[in-house]
């Protein structure tokens, strides 16, 4: 792994994961990001302390042994939310390649280096499958989303016929409701 790309970045942990939370708050409405990250209370702020915790652990797999039930555990508390959220699958998991960005803005000069610029490449490598995870996650909570939708719809529907006198029981079975 990239250990001196690592070094640095775990030098500079606390204010990466500053600058990585400030670009995933901005997928929301501006007063919303705002919020999220002046208020610091997980109780009075659950979707900043979630994302703020999952960020964290987010970079500490990344710069260590990429554990993938781990990355799982700290991805799925932020694909939740913004899987019910209206954000595009794109917006939704598009804050894991603003990490990309951030490391390039911390470490341009580091960068130059052609070392460093290849570790550089085998991180974003890392990152990408992060965000392959965050996929994966999203799309199933979408399909729970929708699943629970038109459960709801159809239970709806069948009152309404049934009120209506549409719906006859079959002879011999008990009402459900």
């Amino acid at each position: 792994m990239a250990e001196a790309l690592v070094s640095l970045i775990h030098k500079k942990r606390s204010a990466i994961i500053a600058k990585w939370f400030d670009s995933t708050v901005h997928a929301y409405a501006p007063d919303t990001a705002a919020f999220l990250k002046s208020q610091q209370d997980q109780f009075a702020n659950p979707v900043g302390s979630s994302t703020r915790k999952g960020i964290e652990t987010l970079l500490d797999q990344l710069m260590g042994d990429m554990n993938g039930e781990a990355i799982a555990a700290s991805l799925d508390p932020i694909m939740r939310i913004r899987a019910v959220q209206s954000l595009s699958p794109a917006q939704a998991t598009a804050f894991i390649f603003a990490l990309k960005q951030v490391l390039r803005d911390m470490f341009d000069k580091q960068l130059q280096d052609p070392g460093m610029a290849r570790q550089f490449f085998e991180f974003a490598a890392r990152i990408d499958r992060v965000c392959l995870a965050a996929f994966e996650i999203y799309v199933g909570c979408r399909e729970q989303v929708f699943e629970l939708k038109a459960n709801e719809m159809r239970n709806r529907t069948f009152r309404a016929f049934k009120r209506a006198g549409l719906v006859a029981e079959p002879a011999g079975e008990e009402p459900q409701d």
